[in-house]
């Protein structure tokens, strides 16, 4: 399905390719490349709570801002929460961009190859081919408890308002 959105890029409106996801289902399996271009599914995070950010491309400036404060702030929540940066970044930019900036709290994944998650998730720019900037939060069953589509891709996500989620949630 592909829907014109109230998405904008620089204040053009874009269109997505999935359906928007909403709190309280069944979060999607995907799959996705790690940095040696492994396939990775949501599936393998079993027992975890999922904080999943969505970006452009780590080497913007927004997304870079907003990857090191997820490493920074929620990587401290607990140790039963997971944080996963997805972009259609090659594995090997995401690789190098981790390694540059000293992320080590946040896992990386590309989408490059199948989209399958910028599909699943309702985020696949399809003028870009590139990922909407969006967050989601899913739980240890895989329930997913919090989304934010970021209505202005060069806009930040409400951080505040994402933390304190998770906080809730992992209690």
């Amino acid at each position: 399905m592909r829907r014109k959105t109230e998405i904008t890029v620089n204040g053009n409106p874009v269109t997505l390719a999935g359906d928007i996801i909403q709190a309280g289902r069944q979060a999607p399996d995907f799959k996705v490349l790690d940095g040696d271009l492994n396939e990775v599914a949501l599936y393998g995070f079993k027992n975890k709570v999922k904080l999943i950010a969505s970006v452009p491309s780590l080497d913007t400036p927004i997304c870079d801002l907003q990857i090191k404060r997820f490493n920074d702030e929620a990587s401290k929540l607990s140790k039963d929460l997971i944080i996963i940066f997805v972009s259609m970044d090659l594995p090997f930019a995401q690789k190098r961009f981790c390694h540059e900036n000293g992320i080590k709290a946040v896992k990386t994944f590309s989408d490059h190859r199948y989209a399958d998650f910028g599909i699943k998730y309702g985020v696949l720019i399809k003028e870009m081919r590139l990922l909407a900037r969006a967050v989601f939060i899913i739980d240890r069953n895989n329930v997913i408890k919090y989304t934010e589509y970021v209505k202005e891709l060069a806009n930040h996500p409400d951080y505040e308002r994402i933390l304190n989620a998770l906080k809730g949630i992992l209690k």
